[in-house]
């Protein structure tokens, strides 16, 4: 896949091709109906399939205090995005200046000018342009104008539209199963890992604590079945704590996880200490709450190792 980071960075005459556009947080299974259609009508058209997203998400530069939190960084998502099987992505950086291209501007310099579009590939509830001004009618006399198609994709959901929304409710909820489901895949952080108060260790569940600039919404406090991908793409078992561990005081909240059936103790090339590492969640185990003594604490964790690993390999 091509990525251009910005208008300047598309080669001058490209085209002709399929176009769609949007924000894309957490590529879930709407977004990926969309671009199945995109690659679809690419091939068939004998054309590239292009998607233009955009970085930061505009509502962190509209109203940045109530922005949604995201479910995916942007590293995940243009990882995502290239999976979908689209020839090229043009991420544009959006500030308030280009905020101000009205629904034509950026449909004529974006859409017909750099990417020579022969077709639209966008869902019927598309806002674009100026103000959100633009909406699919507007797209499709635009199309009129300019000489493009416009293929409108129906929303993708059974009782409710997959949305990024929705995957947001679920999380903060626990729900990692249904967010998973609208996702089409298990819900990821990515962060470097970083040193902890060694607790985990000495109690003989050693964890990999991930920086609090991590990337990804986190999920609500608790106890998760998951995996921990490290820097090498080796895929580990992982037993993933969320919260501030309220058995012990002055905790601060965050997310470590125990890598399971880890390598004998004494391997010296299993040091995660500084690897950027993505942790996928699959299933909430239990919430988090207090234990009277580290004894209970530690038969507990030894309880969610044996569901981690059950639930893992049913998943």
């Amino acid at each position: 896949m091509h990525y251009w980071k910005g208008l300047d960075a598309v080669p001058a005459g490209y085209g002709p091709s399929v176009v769609t556009i949007g924000n894309f947080d957490g590529v879930h299974r709407g977004h990926q109906e969309v671009l199945r259609r995109l690659v679809q009508a690419g091939r068939e058209r004998g054309c590239s399939s292009v998607a233009i997203s955009f970085d930061p998400h505009p509502s962190q530069v509209h109203r940045p205090s109530e922005a949604p939190p995201l479910i995916m960084g942007l590293e995940d998502r243009v990882e995502l995005l290239a999976e979908t099987g689209i020839d090229a992505l043009l991420m544009v950086r959006y500030t308030l200046e280009f905020a101000e291209h009205t629904a034509e501007e950026f449909v004529r310099e974006y859409i017909v000018e750099a990417l020579g579009a022969k077709a639209v590939v966008i869902g019927h509830d598309v806002r674009f342009g100026k103000g959100n001004g633009g909406d699919y009618n507007t797209m499709c006399q635009l199309g009129d104008t300019y000489g493009f198609d416009v293929l409108g994709v129906d929303d993708f959901g059974d009782d409710r539209r997959c949305s990024s929304t929705w995957i947001r409710e679920e999380l903060t909820n626990g729900d990692v199963r249904n967010a998973n489901e609208i996702l089409g895949r298990p819900h990821r952080m990515r962060g470097e890992v970083v040193h902890g108060a060694a607790r985990g260790r000495e109690l003989g569940f050693p964890t990999a604590n991930l920086s609090t600039a991590s990337a990804g919404i986190i999920p609500a406090d608790g106890v998760y079945a998951g995996w921990l991908i490290d820097q090498a793409g080796t895929r580990w078992p992982a037993a993933i704590s969320v919260g501030s561990n309220p058995t012990f005081e002055g905790v601060s909240r965050q997310v470590e996880a125990h890598v399971i059936d880890r390598p004998q103790e004494g391997v010296a090339d299993f040091n995660l200490y500084g690897q950027q590492v993505v942790v996928e969640f699959v299933a909430r185990l239990r919430p988090m709450v207090a234990y009277r003594g580290v004894q209970a604490l530690i038969e507990q964790m030894r309880e969610d190792v044996d569901k981690t690993r059950a639930v893992l390999a049913r998943a």
